[in-house]
């Protein structure tokens, strides 16, 4: 109930109130403005559209600017948030409250982390919220790390982790070290997963100059991965069985860049330090290159977490 004189769906609505996004947001005779984004299952299945407004975003939008209050289920797709930010229909100043809220997240703890990453607040049930008292941008969406380094192991979710992180992001850049896997089907594989998860309005940079993107990004960063990255630097250098010196020049290039970076920036990275020693040289100096350049971004970090089993542990 709007104001106590109107009901969503908002396609009948009295004097002085105007139905906006096919009745899935109104605006009231003071010109604020309240969206319910329904939830993705129930609209169009185009991903690269904000599907719970209308059939794009700019379509929801008016020369009025952002929402007042916007509700949104966030655990359903939560980079529609992203995607509405991006067209403008939410600001600094828009209300993101959550709806629809249930058990798909493990415990209140992690569902408050969430929200707090997303910039979204959930209230209790049957709270009147009033647009004359929007949340401060500070306290809605507490600053985010510049810089983030998430560790872990094989599968242990610390690339969904860093996805997690930057989805209700506007604009992100996702930047891809590893090869596409021609030639080999398993890792084949696990590029497209990793490709179908990702929100289909992010950017995709396919790079090993790692220390160049980072210079020259002007959105925020998700790098994925360290490790990848580094054996590509081996290959490229011949330093698998050559001089490594090379190598350690392009990681403190790396590092420069990385402590000196404007934007917000994820990285995901192996941790090396507790599987089983590498039978050959090479593989030796792999592990310890990449456990040494692990060490240094970590010592630049704002936040650095070890993922195990899917859940991060702060370090």
């Amino acid at each position: 109930m709007v104001d106590g004189v109107t009901r969503f769906p908002f396609d009948d609505v009295p004097p002085g109130y105007r139905a906006l996004a096919d009745g899935h947001g109104l605006e009231g005779p003071d010109g604020t403005r309240l969206l319910y984004a329904r939830p993705a299952a129930t609209a169009a299945p185009d991903a690269t559209t904000v599907p719970d407004v209308t059939a794009t975003p700019e379509a929801a939008a008016s020369p009025a600017g952002p929402y007042d209050i916007v509700l949104i289920d966030p655990l359903d797709r939560p980079e529609r948030i992203g995607l509405l930010r991006r067209a403008g229909l939410v600001a600094d100043g828009t209300q993101v409250v959550a709806v629809g809220l249930d058990h798909r997240v493990r415990s209140e703890e992690e569902l408050s982390r969430r929200l707090a990453l997303w910039g979204v607040r959930a209230v209790p049930d049957g709270t009147t919220l009033d647009t004359a008292l929007a949340v401060p941008p500070a306290s809605q969406a507490p600053a985010q790390p510049r810089r983030t380094l998430l560790l872990g192991g094989s599968r242990s979710g610390k690339s969904a982790e860093a996805e997690l992180r930057l989805a209700a992001d506007p604009y992100v850049t996702y930047v891809a070290t590893g090869s596409r896997g021609e030639g080999d089907g398993e890792w084949a594989a696990r590029v497209r997963a990793h490709r179908e998860r990702r929100p289909a309005h992010w950017a995709t940079v396919e790079t090993t100059d790692l220390a160049g993107t980072i210079r020259a990004a002007t959105t925020p960063l998700l790098v994925d991965g360290l490790g990848t990255w580094l054996a590509a630097v081996f290959d490229e250098c011949g330093a698998w069985d050559g001089d490594r010196a090379p190598v350690a020049a392009r990681c403190d290039e790396l590092v420069a860049a990385w402590r000196g970076t404007t934007q917000r920036i994820v990285a995901v990275s192996d941790e090396v330090g507790m599987g089983v020693v590498p039978a050959t040289a090479s593989g030796r100096a792999f592990r310890d290159e990449l456990g040494r350049l692990n060490e240094r971004l970590a010592d630049e970090s704002e936040y650095v977490a070890l993922v195990i089993a899917g859940r991060p542990v702060r370090l």
